[in-house]
């Protein structure tokens, strides 16, 4: 068994039965009173967001997973098909094991699946995608004293906001996880 501090982001524990993946942990001392963990989790099977305290030397039931690379190969239905990059085995997993970074998944992209036993559990794509820009409104000239953005369609059907200065066929570079313009591509 391990203890509250021992919980990352990103590591899976049994929360109530449920296995449950760690989405934030805060460690806080208010004033004079004792230190606590405020954990934030998310109930993989139904994808619900949880939150509890948990006092710093509380157990905690930590699940070992293991985590593997797989190339994405093409969807089928709602199905993903993923290629193991050593073993060349091909497996399905559920598209919604994404979430919301399911927009910026491109074909013979790399993406690290978690699992429990034979269970896909978890999936997690490249911190950062570079996508090519194919619509977006012609910017204003001259418009550049502010932050201004406007939408734009990258190669994938996703929707992004980027600055003004961005153009159709310009590559751009995309935080997955806040769905955010970084920067331009040359």
């Amino acid at each position: 068994m391990a203890v509250t501090s021992d919980l990352s982001r990103g590591s899976f524990m049994r929360y109530n039965g449920e296995l449950v993946q760690v989405v934030e942990v805060q460690h806080r001392t208010p004033g004079n009173l004792r230190a606590f963990y405020q954990i934030k989790m998310r109930n993989i099977r139904n994808g619900k967001l949880l939150e509890n305290r948990f006092r710093p030397d509380e157990t905690v039931d930590m699940v070992r997973v293991e985590v593997h690379e797989f190339q994405y190969l093409y969807k089928d239905g709602d199905q993903l098909v993923v290629m193991n990059k050593e073993t060349y085995d091909q497996i399905n997993i559920d598209e919604t094991i994404l979430g919301e970074q399911l927009r910026f998944l491109k074909e013979e992209m790399t993406l690290k699946i978690s699992f429990d036993g034979d269970l896909p559990i978890g999936a997690e794509m490249p911190q950062y995608v570079e996508a090519e820009i194919t619509y977006t409104e012609p910017g204003l000239a001259g418009d550049t004293a502010t932050r201004t953005l406007k939408p734009a369609t990258i190669d994938t059907g996703a929707e992004i906001r980027v600055p003004l200065f961005v153009n159709i066929g310009d590559k751009v570079r995309i935080n997955t996880e806040s769905g955010e313009y970084m920067e331009r591509v040359k």
